[in-house]
């Protein structure tokens, strides 16, 4: 049989108010994620919805795993160190509010992590919420481009961008949905692959239409990551040859999407553009890569941090680079706390992967998708992207839960070995 991607829904039967109860935190847990996709306008409506969900999950009184202290210290130690920083910011009250933000979004992973550390079946709810949120989202961005919805609206710079301000933020979005949908498709029986194949293929093209190089380095990345995870993983001679023909047929997909578009005059024009390695504003003399030596000199002598939205008071532009702005933005604290943060979940999350668990295929799509953002981050600025924190949120729930699950099944060895047991 090959590895489901999600856990089964727990069977225990449940009466009265805790039916009651459970399905009301499904409902809200489906809807916050849901509306991760749409920030057209700031505060979002997942801002306000999560708001309200999370002040009621508080007021449930929650207990929190004790693998997850790691994660609760180091977003502490983060959000202290951008506390800090404010008082170096020009504009106290912009800086707060920008911490401010920035710390909720960070209570966000912690929410998410917490729910799912409590019950990994909340997993499939997240999956249908997100694919669902990313199909609209993709929909929007492709009915945008070719004029069917307003494109003053759903485009920018000729480019998709959905649901979101932009582009380099509507592309990444669609990529755990996107590896979810591969990873059933590559899992599932040939008769169940229809709708898995059509919703990949929309989210592929609304990728290809936002023009963003992270996004397409993204998905090609987290597509041969869960390619060779799931082939690493079979052990069925039948299912690897049928994993080797879904592969070549992959390819001739990607192949035949990318000749359809360069087919069409509107397209070709900006795709060609875009798929320049290094463009322009890249290696001019203030551009993306000259202002990530200049600020991390910087660095070295600010460990308190430039403050808040202030490197663009000595360069033209942002960071673009989430390592630099950790430093520039939340100090020597902050910056330091980030980098524990990329490195301990990675290398935590790394071990769940080969783990025959009823959640293995989640934690492989979620690893390879996490892991593709933290590569991106070095050439892209990710630190209020909303779904990058579900995605922390849903690897720390995933490392928890395997903690919890080893921890039952050493109290049930020891238990087994007692006198008299």
């Amino acid at each position: 049989m090959p590895p489901r991607t999600f856990p089964a829904p727990p069977t225990t039967m449940r009466h009265g108010p805790g039916l009651a109860a459970s399905s009301v935190a499904t409902v809200a847990l489906w809807i916050v994620v849901f509306l991760g996709g749409f920030v057209l306008t700031e505060p979002a409506p997942y801002e306000l919805a999560m708001l309200v969900v999370i002040s009621g999950w508080l007021l449930s009184g929650p207990r929190f795993a004790t693998a997850l202290a790691p994660l609760v210290l180091i977003v502490t130690l983060f959000i202290c160190g951008g506390v800090i920083a404010t008082l170096m910011s020009d504009d106290f009250s912009e800086a707060i509010l920008y911490i401010s933000v920035t710390g909720f979004l960070a209570l966000t992973t912690v929410f998410y992590a917490s729910v799912i550390a409590a019950d990994p079946a909340r997993l499939e709810t997240v999956h249908k919420a997100y694919t669902a949120s990313a199909l609209v989202v993709a929909l929007t961005g492709i009915g945008g481009y070719f004029g069917v919805l307003p494109g003053e609206t759903f485009t920018l710079y000729g480019r998709a961008k959905g649901t979101f301000q932009d582009p380099n933020v509507f592309g990444p979005f669609l990529a755990l949905p996107w590896a979810f949908l591969l990873h059933g498709l590559l899992t599932r029986p040939f008769r169940e692959m229809l709708w898995p194949a059509a919703a990949l293929a929309v989210l592929s093209f609304a990728i290809l239409l936002s023009f963003s190089r992270a996004a397409w380095g993204l998905a090609a990345f987290s597509g041969i990551g869960i390619y060779a995870l799931v082939f690493i993983t079979t052990t069925d001679g039948r299912q690897r040859a049928r994993l080797l023909a879904i592969g070549a047929a992959g390819v001739l997909a990607v192949v035949a999407m990318i000749v359809i578009a360069l087919s069409v005059d509107s397209i070709s024009g900006m795709l060609l553009q875009r798929a320049k390695l290094v463009q322009d504003y890249d290696t001019a003399r203030l551009g993306r890569f000259a202002r990530y030596s200049l600020g991390f000199q910087m660095v070295v002598d600010h460990p308190f941090g430039l403050g808040p939205l202030q490197f663009r008071n000595f360069f033209p532009e942002d960071e673009h680079n989430t390592f630099l702005k950790a430093f520039t933005t939340y100090g020597w604290l902050g910056g330091g706390a980030y980098l524990a943060l990329v490195f301990l979940t990675a290398k935590q999350l790394a071990g769940l992967i080969f783990q025959p668990r009823m959640w293995q295929g989640a934690a492989q799509c979620v690893f390879v998708v996490l892991l593709g953002h933290m590569l991106m981050s070095v050439v892209i600025d990710t630190d209020r992207w909303r779904h990058l924190y579900l995605l922390y949120g849903l690897a720390w729930g995933l490392i928890a839960a395997e903690y919890s699950l080893r921890a039952r099944r050493r109290d049930g060895s020891r238990r087994a070995a007692a006198p008299g047991a």
